[in-house]
């Protein structure tokens, strides 16, 4: 058998920031939804769009599904379950610019919850990070608004993003990962079926955009951004990685300014740039010790 080439880094790197466009577009698109149909109906749609798609898409590796592929999916579908319906109801109660920001306070929950979880050591840096970030939640909360109930969903999700990442990275092993993301999409579609089920939904009509939102959401962040993520993320550093996906926001941003109108005051701006900064700081330090090493094995092989 031929060993695979390694994708160039403009390939690599590319691909990674066109995740990034289509996640900043599922914002926009979530909020256009989101207008017309109910939150829990939202995620529901995307993710059973989303699983049919991909039962067609990869049904001759059905069978090969066990009971391991099946209980780990679940654990992370969950996880994932979970951030996508704090998502919707954070997007829906709160600007798309406002939600974007908070949203990559998961950079700085990961070592929270695994300081929590696994004794891990949480570093005077990001302890640093974290006050900088309440700072910026300070600012935002001393605006015009409020810190609002979206905002405060917002700031969940990116609890439950953190969840997620670390349990894909602590429970999936080399599973397919065709299959886990099936059966995390079923999953999330499950959960969000069910509380459909147990909230009491208002009436409403499906209109294009309505439709349109769902199947936008349901091929480009989901399956196309996962496939593109699975298939490209390993030829980089999780850090390098991370410092990539700081650019969501930045296209959510411009989004909500040029498409939806949005509009932030002096004291939102400095404060999603206060919490945007709290993010990346962590990323950039670890960055440059990625760098140092590189230039300390550089020397060693000289």
């Amino acid at each position: 058998m031929n060993t695979p080439l390694h994708p160039t880094n403009l390939r690599v790197y590319f691909s990674l920031i066109l995740t990034t466009i289509f996640w900043g577009g599922s914002f926009l698109f979530t909020k256009i939804g989101v207008a017309t149909i109910p939150p829990q109906i939202f995620v529901f749609s995307r993710f059973t769009v989303a699983s049919v798609i991909m039962l067609i898409v990869f049904a001759r590796r059905v069978p090969k599904i066990d009971t391991d592929i099946l209980y780990r999916g679940a654990i992370v579908g969950v996880a994932l379950g979970l951030s996508n319906i704090t998502f919707v109801f954070g997007v829906q109660g709160t600007s798309i610019s406002r939600a974007s920001v908070l949203n990559n306070l998961f950079v700085l929950f990961i070592p929270l919850v695994t300081k929590i979880v696994w004794r891990d050591k949480i570093g005077g840096l990001n302890i640093f990070c974290i006050v900088l970030a309440a700072t910026g939640i300070a600012f935002l909360s001393a605006s015009g608004g409020g810190f609002n109930r979206g905002d405060i969903f917002s700031t969940f999700c990116a609890f439950i993003i953190a969840c997620h990442i670390i349990s894909v990275s602590k429970v999936l092993k080399d599973d397919d990962v065709y299959l886990i993301s099936l059966v995390q999409f079923s999953t999330v579609a499950l959960i969000a079926g069910t509380i459909s089920l147990i909230i009491p939904l208002k009436p409403f009509t499906l209109t294009g955009e309505g439709a349109l939102s769902v199947l936008y959401c349901a091929l480009f962040p989901t399956i196309f951004c996962f496939t593109l993520q699975n298939i490209y993320q390993r030829y980089v550093t999780p850090t390098r990685a991370g410092l990539i996906y700081t650019l969501d926001p930045v296209w959510t941003l411009i989004a909500g300014f040029f498409i939806l109108g949005e509009r932030l005051n002096t004291r939102e701006w400095i404060g999603c740039g206060i919490i945007f900064l709290a993010a990346l700081i962590p990323l950039l330090f670890r960055l440059g010790n990625e760098k140092g090493e590189d230039d300390d094995s550089a020397t060693k092989v000289k």
